[in-house]
């Protein structure tokens, strides 16, 4: 297992939130012993003279191999947080993305390994389900709420 700490350095960083049937499409967080410790939307590091958009588009390319389309405006947001006793830094531009017609269809996990070699799971999750008692948080703390409010509440 590989074990992942933050940058030593602030990142700026683009992530997409897929919807199915309510549900967000995270990938799950580990911590050091391999249990699950929160979810994250996929996306990752913009590169040097790179828009969010392109480094959007460009990771969902390389993680899972298809194209998706950006479908609302940024939200940004301030991401510092510890994982393992490492203090990381990101800020972050944070859409919707849609998938193309039939991607995925009729699968409830997505398996995908980092340009590291870590692979990776994803699945959908229903936002009630996660910063509650009992189960995963959702990252960047704070998301949940913004997305509640975004949604008008719903979850």
């Amino acid at each position: 297992m590989t074990t992942w700490r933050p940058h030593p350095h602030i990142r700026v960083v683009a992530i997409g939130l897929n919807w199915r049937d309510g549900r967000l499409l995270a990938a799950e967080v580990r911590d050091d012993a391999g249990r699950i410790k929160g979810v994250r939307p996929l996306g990752g590091e913009i590169e040097f003279g790179e828009s969010w958009r392109t480094a959007l588009v460009r990771e969902f390319n390389e993680e899972l191999g298809i194209h998706v389309t950006i479908t609302s405006e940024p939200l940004v947001l301030e991401n510092i947080f510890e994982h393992e006793g490492s203090t990381g830094h990101e800020v972050m531009f944070v859409c919707e993305v849609t998938f193309p017609d039939g991607a995925f269809d009729g699968q409830d996990r997505i398996d995908f390994r980092e340009d590291n070699g870590e692979q990776i799971v994803a699945r959908w999750f229903d936002l009630a389900g996660l910063d509650v008692d009992g189960g995963p948080s959702l990252y960047p703390t704070g998301l949940k709420d913004v997305l509640r409010s975004r949604k008008g509440g719903s979850n």
